[in-house]
């Protein structure tokens, strides 16, 4: 009892002597950091094990295999000019993914033509089966279509999905007008509004000369004084730029004065009505005296006139009578 009791009381006497001793600081303990970093460490040795055919997305060979076949593809049409083959089969590639999403030009509004056609337009504007409506350029159009010499002013508008609308104001055709060999279309202020390459204005009244064109109205006014002489009236020169000298379709040429030229058609008409002069075979006829009509005959003739009066004058065989 007594050993027990002793050692039982040197327990509790050195339970005491410990609570009465400081509290010992804890070790150092593992930062945040650091744990990040051995997790880290151990993650990229697991990686390292990892088949590379497991580490890669799924499917890269087959995006690297088709890229590749792709660009193949697309060298080798370059270089064989199958490119520029597709290119002017079915346009530019931007106008062709255009059309194929529905942004083609399906329709074509063309109003204010008289003497363009309608194909002349489109080509002027630069439309046709490969272009469309996403990437067509209207103000380029319509700089295009202004820049045409029959064209004054043009308006170019888009209208989706499909249709493209073009509205023109013509430069009037007023004559032709032939100067140094070359033959022109002009409007009726004498503006030359292009050279003269078809037949379609064959119909329009032709001046000749220099400066003729400013003076297309004065002559135009003239043939208003013909009646039905007009219509064979072919031409009309200037002469000197002061007087006109009027070609007819039988080749005969008549001059006009410069004073009163309108008095002088009427003149030129009522003798036509009256002595069917232009049947005769005369190769001029001067009316620039008011007084006076001078006609000069043709060769054949003033020669058969001139045997004429020849015989005419000739004196008979025999004696007098």
């Amino acid at each position: 009892m007594d050993g027990g009791g002793r050692l039982l009381g040197s327990v509790r006497t050195m339970a005491n002597t410990a609570s009465r001793l400081p509290v010992p600081v804890p070790g150092p303990q593992l930062l945040v950091g650091e744990r990040s970093r051995r997790w880290f460490r151990g993650s990229r040795r697991s990686a390292i094990a990892v088949p590379l055919a497991q580490r890669l997305p799924r499917r890269i060979g087959t995006f690297l295999a088709l890229s590749f076949l792709a660009l193949s593809i697309g060298s080798g049409a370059v270089l064989g000019g199958q490119i520029e083959t597709l290119r002017a089969t079915y346009g530019e590639p931007k106008h062709v993914l255009a059309r194929l999403v529905g942004l083609g030009i399906d329709r074509v509004t063309i109003s204010g033509i008289a003497e363009l056609s309608e194909i002349e337009v489109l080509v002027a504007a630069g439309i046709d089966s490969k272009t469309s409506l996403a990437f067509f350029d209207a103000d380029e159009a319509r700089r295009r279509l202004e820049a045409t010499p029959l064209i004054r002013e043009a308006t170019v508008r888009k209208l989706y999905p499909g249709e493209v609308s073009i509205t023109i104001v013509e430069r009037e055709p007023y004559a032709l007008w032939q100067v140094k060999g070359d033959l022109f279309l002009i409007a009726a202020d004498g503006t030359v509004i292009d050279k003269m390459d078809d037949g379609r204005f064959a119909r329009l009244p032709l001046v000749v000369g220099d400066d003729a064109n400013k003076r297309a109205k004065d002559y135009i006014a003239l043939l208003a004084q013909a009646g039905p002489l007009a219509s064979r009236v072919r031409a009309g020169s200037l002469v000197a730029g002061r007087r006109w000298n009027l070609k007819l379709d039988n080749g005969m040429d008549v001059r006009l004065p410069e004073i009163d030229p309108a008095v002088a058609v009427k003149r030129l008409a009522g003798l036509e009505s009256d002595m069917h002069l232009l049947d005769k075979d005369l190769l001029a006829i001067d009316l620039r005296q008011p007084d006076r009509v001078v006609m000069r005959l043709t060769e054949e003739a003033a020669a058969a006139r001139a045997e004429q009066l020849k015989s005419k004058n000739k004196p008979k065989k025999g004696g007098e009578v």
